[in-house]
Formats: structure tokens, C-alpha cells, sequence
């Protein structure tokens, strides 16, 4: 038994039909941009990582604050859109 109750056979049958409709070159295109994008994920999480261990170290500094009665244009905006739209 194979993976979530698929036999090997069944895995290479499914490996075999994906292969002759998308063909090797787009598949190894795939291959590489899925590549590229994990690459790039993990270089990200890595300075995530490290700006995280920066931010601690100036946390004692006060962060500004947003005024909760003054909203964005653009929120305000887009609210009264949608309850004009309702009524």
C-alpha cells in the first residue's frame, strides 16, 4: 500500500499520463520554478528570522501608535460604498 491507499502502480500509471500530456520540458520548468520559489521562501524566513532577533533588541523603544478615531480615507471610503449598496 502506497500513500493515502494508492499502490506504486497506480503512483507511476498517474506519473506516466501527467508526462505525456504536459511533456518533460514544461514539467522540468515547473520543476525549477518550484525550486526558485522555495529558495526564495526560505532566504526570506531566514531575515524574517533575523529581523525578528533586531526588533527584540529595540523593543524597549516606544512604537507610534494609530488614532482609533480618525479612520483611513480609503476604509471610510469603502464603507459608506457598502452601505449605500445595502439599502
Amino acid at each position: 500500500m502506497g500513500f493515502g491507499g494508492i499502490s506504486m502502480w497506480q503512483l507511476l500509471i498517474i506519473l506516466l499520463i501527467v508526462l505525456l500530456i504536459f511533456g518533460t520540458k514544461r514539467l522540468k520548468s515547473v520543476g525549477g520554478d518550484l525550486g526558485g520559489a522555495l529558495k526564495s521562501f526560505r532566504t526570506a524566513m531566514d531575515t524574517n528570522d533575523e529581523g525578528e532577533a533586531e526588533a527584540e533588541d529595540t523593543s524597549a523603544e516606544p512604537s507610534p501608535r494609530l488614532e482609533a478615531e480618525e479612520p483611513d480615507a480609503e476604509f471610510a471610503e469603502q464603507k459608506d460604498k457598502v452601505q449605500s449598496s445595502e439599502t
